[in-house]
């Protein structure tokens, strides 16, 4: 079973490219299973949100949890380098890649309900407090659990195709035969290893990151402004400047 998972989600990302005419907006996933043994839930609910709801809150019977990161070809990201606002194919990007989530989801669920097995769906964005701007469930933040990075300054996850792109994850009531061993990751962001790079911080064109704090309200007030330029697209809140033509991009530094 573990293995047609990830044979689905792979075969959806390459019939979305065909029914959608994108050729090259996405290079290959990095999946992995996580066991919900292995969830650290004062973990999350200290660091993400102190009402971040554990697997069981979502699906009562969890068993494992699917994790994946659609890594942003190097066309996209490079198109966000320049300027204030998001480019039009990061926005693109953004609002196709969420969309490709909920269908990769879908896909998951058919195939567990076609073996008898449920699944628990959190969307891919916007599954947040506009208040609080706090999220009741982190995909980053279960992707690092799960192995696939570690944080940067930027509060982005460094998977080994660097921090362009989305992540997304669903629970199965499932018991997955091949876990990850989770061993402690070696540290990706250089600012943290050594301290020898700051760029993410500084490429923001927001002052998000003054004082050396995460100004979140004042990060989604740019989001919006993306949102409002893009609408004619879709819901593109997002800016990724911070993410863009730093060493972690596409790759680990």
């Amino acid at each position: 079973m573990d293995e047609k998972i990830i044979q689905s989600i792979k075969s959806t990302i390459t019939e979305y490219k065909i029914d959608n005419q994108i050729e090259c907006m996405w290079k290959e996933p990095i999946i992995e299973i996580i066991s919900v043994k292995n969830i650290n839930i004062e973990f999350l609910r200290k660091t993400v949100s102190n009402e971040h709801l554990a697997p069981n809150d979502i699906l009562p019977d969890a068993k494992s949890i699917i994790c994946f990161f659609i890594p942003f070809h190097e066309f996209i990201v490079n198109s966000n380098v320049t300027g204030k606002f998001a480019s039009r194919e990061w926005a693109l990007a953004y609002i196709k890649t969420n969309d490709l989530i909920k269908k990769i989801n879908e896909n998951i669920e058919n195939l567990m309900n076609g073996k008898k097995y449920k699944t628990g769906k959190i969307p891919a964005a916007h599954n947040f407090d506009k208040v609080k701007l706090l999220s009741n469930w982190s995909h980053r933040h279960i992707a690092y659990l799960a192995g696939l990075g570690t944080f940067g300054l930027n509060n982005m996850v460094i998977t080994e195709f660097g921090c362009c792109g989305r992540f997304g994850s669903i629970i199965i009531n499932y018991e997955c035969e091949n876990y990850k061993k989770i061993d402690k990751m070696d540290e990706r962001c250089l600012n943290k290893l050594n301290g020898s790079c700051a760029i993410c911080v500084n490429r923001c064109k927001n002052g998000v990151y003054e004082n050396n704090k995460f100004n979140r309200q004042q990060c989604y007030e740019q989001c919006l402004k993306n949102a409002k330029k893009y609408e004619n697209l879709g819901l593109a809140d997002v800016c990724g400047k911070c993410l863009v033509n730093i060493p972690c991009s596409t790759k680990i530094p």
